[in-house]
């Protein structure tokens, strides 16, 4: 394979409630040089529980911290993030999530891309961040 796929689960294990089978991961690493972070939300990875129900600030620093632990993981570092996308479910939250998620990356300068989205996968997420990142030479 021409890539490297990081924590790789299947969504009838992950989501059993959606009766889906595929095969997906929370990373992949391209030609050794462009990492792609899953969507991530208020979720703790190692044990698919739900975090911070109710609050967007803390469901953001989950987030954050899973992006930072999974680019780690692939090579790479907030430094090196280089687009993010961030969805949210209700514009008040804007404020308090940028403010979050601008704490991550501060000095590091991605391209952003917000989105108001009508629902996640889940009621109880309310916030869910992409991330784009290099691997430094």
């Amino acid at each position: 394979m021409a890539h490297t796929r990081i924590r790789k689960f299947n969504t009838k294990d992950t989501y059993p409630e959606q009766k889906l089978d595929n095969d997906l991961c929370q990373t992949v690493v391209a030609k050794g040089t462009m990492v792609f972070v899953r969507g991530q939300i208020g979720q703790d990875l190692d044990t698919s529980a739900s975090v911070a129900i109710g609050d967007v600030t803390g469901q953001t620093e989950q987030a954050m911290a899973n992006i930072k632990m999974l680019l780690d993981e692939a090579g790479s570092s907030l430094d090196h993030v280089c687009k993010i996308t961030i969805y949210i479910v209700d514009p008040r939250y804007r404020e308090a999530v940028y403010r979050v998620a601008g704490k991550w990356l501060k000095g590091v300068f991605p391209v952003s891309t917000g989105i108001v989205v009508s629902a996640l996968a889940r009621p109880e997420w309310l916030v869910e961040i992409d991330a784009i990142a290099v691997i430094p030479e």
